[in-house]
């Protein structure tokens, strides 16, 4: 029966063999006979369906339409109504795909962009990382965080908010963090005792700019603050901002912890 061209009018082909020479299912021209889409001209006297030269070329009509995105049943309007109609229907299938197309390009860029950001964390050239966090700024501290920090749940949330992120909304991010520094020597300079409601408020600031890179718990927040105590890099920066600024500010975090039921000795990330 395969041998039989199929232009012939009188190819019958049981539906395993109609589903193999398509390279469809034969769940799907079951599904296809069901709904009338699609239907075998013939049935076996044992009840098998038969399909004839020209069931299998509007089954090629209706795999080809399907490959364009196409509905089901848009599929049947093509191959059913008048010819007039089918224009019609064709152009609304082309309009969606053009616009599946630009979804689909945008949605490609945005996953580029995700993976330059996990990979490189900020995706602005070095000139603009200077531009934005200023000339202390060293390019190079996103890649070493990478290596750090790349395998951590945090990383990925901060590689996710960055690769939405213009070089303006890093501006805001860095605006803010330099303003919360100045606030906390401001708030040392005047002699603010870690565990005041001054201090405490402070250290909710902190948690609400640093939540911009990704989310941080109150124990997470402590965990940062001993960092920023011990970690010579860290310490630095804040005791370049004021002298003892580290270590105030680990106290305060501490203290505020304290307030809310932690234990800073035991705090863990998380």
């Amino acid at each position: 029966m395969e041998s039989v061209p199929d232009g012939s009018d009188t190819v019958e082909l049981t539906i395993g063999q109609a589903a193999a020479r398509l390279g469809v299912t034969v769940r799907t021209l079951r599904h296809w006979d069901e709904i009338a889409l699609a239907q075998p001209s013939s049935r076996s006297p044992a009840g098998y369906r038969l399909y004839a030269a020209g069931d299998l070329e509007r089954l090629r009509r209706v795999i080809v339409y399907r490959e364009l995105g196409m509905e089901l049943h848009a599929i049947r309007s093509v191959l059913d109504d008048p010819a007039d109609l089918v224009d019609t229907v064709l152009r609304a299938q082309q309009t969606q795909l053009t616009d599946r197309i630009r979804h689909l390009s945008a949605l490609r860029d945005d996953l580029a962009r995700m993976a330059d950001a996990h990979e490189h964390g900020v995706l602005m050239t070095a000139e603009e990382q200077t531009e934005v966090f200023g000339p202390e700024w060293n390019p190079r501290w996103p890649g070493e965080a990478r290596q750090r920090y790349g395998n951590t749940p945090q990383w990925r949330q901060y590689a996710e908010r960055s690769a939405s992120r213009t070089p303006a909304d890093w501006k805001v991010i860095a605006d803010a963090t330099t303003a919360l520094d100045q606030a906390l020597a401001a708030a040392l300079d005047d002699g603010v005792e870690p565990g005041s409601a001054e201090a405490n408020a402070l250290v909710e600031r902190h948690r609400e700019v640093f939540a911009a890179y990704f989310p941080i718990t109150r124990e997470m927040q402590v965990c940062l603050g001993h960092m920023y105590e011990a970690d010579p890099a860290f310490a630095a920066h804040y005791d370049g901002v004021r002298a003892g600024l580290a270590s105030w500010l680990r106290c305060s975090i501490d203290a505020s912890a304290r307030a809310h039921g932690i234990d800073p000795e035991s705090a863990t990330w998380r």
